[in-house]
């Protein structure tokens, strides 16, 4: 056994699905399951069905690694089916991972914390109102971003300038979700905040990257499409901003319970006043994601980090008395 390791029970690394993300999962299942054969672990990479509990089962896996994106994977879902088998896995748990999946949700709790937020509303698909009540309503003024209540990637999102776009934009975000966001576009810079660790023990706030997309929107494109896009870490910005957004990125994610590791995503206006978008509970984990980025920054190479959150599974497999191997 290699010296170091920190069990030598099994670990499942589940990934793929059935979001729209499970390309993105499967690549950074890959990445996590080949860090952990590196450094000597009993992994086996399982690309989730409806045989899950099945492939568990028969794979005699102990701890879950999740690498999985989007509805079913990183909204609670999987996390509630893992505890009813008793299998610790890594990341956030179920209410996390739900809250930080809707968007609306996430935003109720944050603001009740006095986490600064772009105003908005949600439109139901049954709804359909038009973009002047709407806008009259929130007392929002164009450009408008309308987005699905519960998506990553950026996925289904428009920024509407024009009025005439309103309709293609609800009918976009209403095909991944009957609920869109619809908020102000805050104009300037975009920004990032990665977290490791736990509420309880302590987290660890890692360097804020800056995001400079090609054509100003970081989309889909933008964050899968090599050349698209530039990333500035440590993030160029004025150090009372970077203090700031830092200081905002833990406490959205010890508000939410957040494990393991999430990411914290930002618009800046121009003046430095910053707004939190959203929280991702399961940041992608590729070897050129801007989590595995941020950390490198600060001298933890991927495999370490891989490690680090591995832990986070440990440590709910002792809250939940559940013995694991270890060395």
């Amino acid at each position: 056994m290699t010296m170091g390791r920190l069990t030598n029970a099994r670990i499942g690394v589940l990934m793929g699905g059935r979001s729209s993300e499970r390309d993105i999962s499967l690549k950074t299942g890959q990445a996590v399951y080949q860090a952990l054969i590196r450094r000597g672990y009993d992994a086996v990479a399982i690309d989730i069905t409806d045989r899950l509990h099945r492939d568990l089962e028969d794979q005699k896996v102990a701890i879950a690694f999740l690498s999985l994106h989007g509805p079913g994977g990183e909204d609670g879902a999987v996390q509630g089916f893992l505890e009813t088998m008793g299998i610790p896995y890594t990341g956030s748990g179920i209410r996390a991972s739900a809250v930080g999946m809707h968007k609306a949700a996430t935003k109720m709790l944050l603001a009740a914390h006095g986490i600064p937020l772009p105003a908005g509303t949600v439109v139901w698909e049954c709804d359909r109102p038009s973009l002047a009540k709407v806008l009259r309503q929130t007392k929002l003024r164009l450009p408008i971003v309308v987005k699905p209540v519960s998506q990553g990637s950026t996925i289904g999102v428009t920024i509407i300038r024009h009025s005439r776009q309103w309709k293609e934009a609800l009918t976009l975000a209403h095909r991944y979700d009957p609920e869109a966001m619809v908020e102000s576009y805050i104009p300037g810079h975009e920004a990032t905040v990665s977290i490791l660790g736990t509420a309880a023990e302590g987290s660890k706030v890692l360097p804020a990257i800056e995001i400079v997309a090609s054509d100003g929107f970081y989309d889909f494109a933008s964050k899968y499409q090599k050349g698209r896009t530039r990333y500035l870490c440590p993030a160029p910005l004025p150090a009372k901003v970077v203090h700031h957004i830092s200081e905002l990125a833990r406490r959205a994610y010890e508000v939410l319970g957040c494990e393991g590791a999430a990411r914290v995503d930002f618009r800046i206006t121009p003046r430095g006043r910053p707004y939190v978008l959203e929280i991702n509970t399961a940041p992608g984990m590729t070897e050129t994601s801007l989590l595995p980025m941020a950390a490198a920054h600060v001298g933890i190479a991927y495999d370490d980090l891989v490690e680090q959150i591995l832990q986070s599974a440990l440590d709910r497999a002792s809250r939940l008395a559940r013995v694991v191997p270890t060395e």
